[in-house]
């Protein structure tokens, strides 16, 4: 590999000081080196002090071949004019790697099951150190709050350039916020956790390095947000900018000029309506006008940059500007290439990974495909291990369903209770899980914080057949026609179509629930579809129950409070009541009036991001949360699982995860920069 020596601007303190090479550090030998502030990580010259050394830095020698293919790149510059002059060095776990290879991914369509590889070479300002406890620097090289944490700080870093060698800085953090987000031609509503009290913020440019967030009320829980969230808090301003009629006033004219109707649906074309990391590049949603624009993707800073798109999948190159390296100066990533598939039937997805023909994998991962996974593990070359995951299987009855004698049977507490007792979770357990999970009823929190009392984790949780037959008696779901089912109040049948999508819930658990709501007279069936047709059914108010897993940690709600604003979560995740939400985002002007019980979660979710967590008047706050959403019985949950995270024995520097779940976004803490094929 070629050595060169890091500019003298980050030698400066150095300067007239013999020292040696900088020691091969590593998680699992620290070569005598002490942490410093962030665990596993330092900032370049806190490396050099604490090693007493001068670190060289070296570049993946495929690297000038990997910049060629990337169509719009210019001709790249030497490594010292490619990496920052503070760039992140990482200690991997286990060894310094070797460069090459070609990373195997599997996701079930272009917008399905795919955070799991996109957590892989994802970045944000910070993130959740693998403890998912402490917040580190990462795009990011430091941040500040002020005192009532109501203004974020964050400085950047020097020299960091995007993906096409541009500057990367602080307007980059400005224009995502203020043209992207706040902007309703590009996402029609902001989301909750741009959001402070339910407030739009204001962004300053302090200089080229440093950017203030400013809240109208306090919200101490924004900062865990980027360490956790897939939407990155930034965006090319250089690039996308250019096409956004705020930005520049020809970018309509220069829209119009490639084909597109405005600057709006060519900034669209690139960032997606929305912001969720893997909408559709131009090469895939514009494949007639791609020839004609500039870049196939817009720039990025993650660690690799994809180069080809189509409806079979995705293929990608390192990004040779990425801002990290390891200890013994190799800029990540050491992997060149990765190769997404996309196969949206659950069958020939198991086929794949039974067959070791994916390098990682846990998303879309049900219980019940562990045994054969297991059996296959030591002949195909792979390894299974399980974790628990903070989520679990829930259920969610349509309070707004479009039929309005259901409607009115699903708003009635009793039958949510009814349906609630008629859940075996012993049986879900022992059939589905293995034994090796915990029944209990969804309480939004996960793993339940300590203001939790214990008796709402099994609130209606219990199996009583009887008490479910009872409450149904009451509300006059009875059996009206002899045929043993139950019938609507009305008369009319009463038939739930379970809609079952295998990347949210096992559908042996559906099966298995689906029985037991049989055996008490509710008659269902239960049908597998893909991601899309069940997203697109949740979204457009269709489905009679919405089944997937559910429950974020406290970190998670501390910046993002979703899931308990009408309807509960975002698109690609679990919703109910969907009319009640179409009444929060028209202000009343559409949709259907949420009860006093929503209204109040919606105020004390405001309340609790803006105090700080763990004091009396949070835990109150918390605790009222829990109350509201578990009394309601608006989800109802079932067993708390392990679940299987899959990875090519052949893949290094690969650690244990603490969780199975989405949660603190997948592989983002494990830092799969530093992971290698050692083939």
């Amino acid at each position: 590999m070629k050595k060169i020596f890091l500019s003298s601007v980050a030698l400066t303190a150095f300067a007239g000081s013999a020292m040696a090479a900088c020691p091969a550090v590593t998680v699992s030998d620290a070569m005598g080196v002490a942490f410093g502030a962030f665990p596993q990580q330092y900032e370049l010259a806190e490396f050099q002090g604490l090693a007493n050394c001068t670190m060289e830095m070296s570049e993946n020698p495929d690297i000038g071949a990997m910049n060629a293919r990337i169509r719009g790149n210019p001709d790249m510059p030497a490594l010292a004019d490619r990496l920052p002059s503070e760039p992140l060095v990482v200690a991997p776990y286990d060894m310094i790697g070797s460069y090459g290879g070609m990373f195997n991914a599997l996701s079930n369509a272009t917008e399905a099951g795919t955070s799991d590889f996109m957590s892989v070479r994802h970045v944000n300002l910070v993130r959740y150190s693998d403890d998912l406890t402490t917040i580190v620097p990462n795009v990011a090289k430091s941040w500040s709050w002020n005192d009532d944490f109501t203004q974020l700080t964050f400085v950047l870093r020097e020299g960091h350039k995007w993906s096409d060698g541009q500057p990367f800085g602080a307007e980059d953090v400005e224009f995502w916020y203020e043209n992207l987000q706040l902007d309703s031609n590009v996402i029609e509503s902001p989301k909750d956790y741009v959001l402070a009290g339910g407030q739009a913020m204001t962004v300053d440019v302090i200089d080229a390095l440093t950017v203030r967030f400013n809240m109208p009320v306090p919200k101490p829980g924004f900062l865990a947000h980027f360490a956790n969230h897939y939407a990155q808090g930034f965006q090319p301003k250089h690039f996308l900018g250019q096409y956004h009629p705020d930005v520049n006033p020809d970018a309509d004219a220069l829209a119009q000029s490639l084909g597109f109707e405005n600057g709006y649906d060519l900034v669209k074309a690139y960032y997606g309506s929305s912001d969720w990391m893997d909408t559709p590049t131009p090469m895939l949603a514009h494949p007639e006008k791609v020839a004609g624009l500039p870049l196939d993707a817009a720039p990025t800073l993650e660690s690799h940059i994809v180069i080809s798109e189509s409806t079979e999948g995705r293929q990608f190159v390192a990004n040779p500007y990425f801002y990290m390296v390891d200890t013994a100066g190799n800029q990540l990533p050491y992997i060149n290439e990765m190769d997404e598939i996309f196969v949206g039937e659950s069958e020939v997805r198991l086929l794949k990974l039974v067959n070791g023909e994916v390098d990682y994998k846990a998303q879309a991962l049900q219980i019940d495909y562990v045994p054969l996974l297991m059996e296959n593990q030591e002949k195909a070359g792979f390894i299974v291990d399980l974790k628990p995951d903070i989520t679990m299987p829930t259920f969610a009855f349509n309070v707004t369903s479009e039929n309005l004698e259901k409607r009115k049977v699903f708003g009635d507490l009793k039958f949510r209770q009814a349906m609630s007792v008629a859940m075996n979770r012993d049986e879900i357990n022992e059939v589905a899980m293995f034994g090796l999970g915990t029944p209990q009823q969804y309480v939004g929190f996960s793993p339940t914080p300590d203001f939790v009392t214990p008796d709402w984790e099994q609130h209606f949780a219990q199996f009583d057949p009887e008490m479910a037959k009872s409450l149904l008696d009451e509300i006059g779901v009875v059996d009206a026609d002899g045929d043993g089912m139950r019938d609507l109040p009305n008369g009319d049948q009463l038939i739930l179509n379970l809609q079952v999508a295998t990347q949210g819930i096992s559908i042996k658990i559906v099966e298995l629930v689906g029985q037991s709501w049989r055996d008490v007279g509710i008659n269902n069936t239960v049908k597998e579809v893909t991601s899309d047709e069940y997203r697109s059914s949740q979204s457009s108010n269709q489905l009679d129950v919405t089944l997937w897993e559910k429950s974020v940690p406290l970190a998670v709600v501390l910046g993002n409070g979703e899931i308990f604003i009408p309807p509960y979560d975002n698109y690609f995740n679990m919703r109910t009541a969907m009319l009640w939400g179409e009444y929060v985002d028209s202000d009343g002007a559409s949709g259907v009036e949420p009860p006093a019980y929503a209204k109040e979660m919606m105020e004390d979710i405001k309340a609790f991001q803006a105090v700080a967590v763990g004091t009396p008047e949070s835990d109150a706050l918390g605790l009222k949360l829990v109350a509201n959403m578990t009394s309601s019985l608006l989800f109802i949950g079932t067993v708390k699982e392990q679940k299987p995270i899959y990875h090519n024995a052949d893949l290094k520097n690969f650690t244990q995860f603490q969780t199975a779940s989405y949660a603190y976004y997948r592989t983002y803490p494990y830092r799969p920069s530093q992971w290698f094929l050692d083939e």
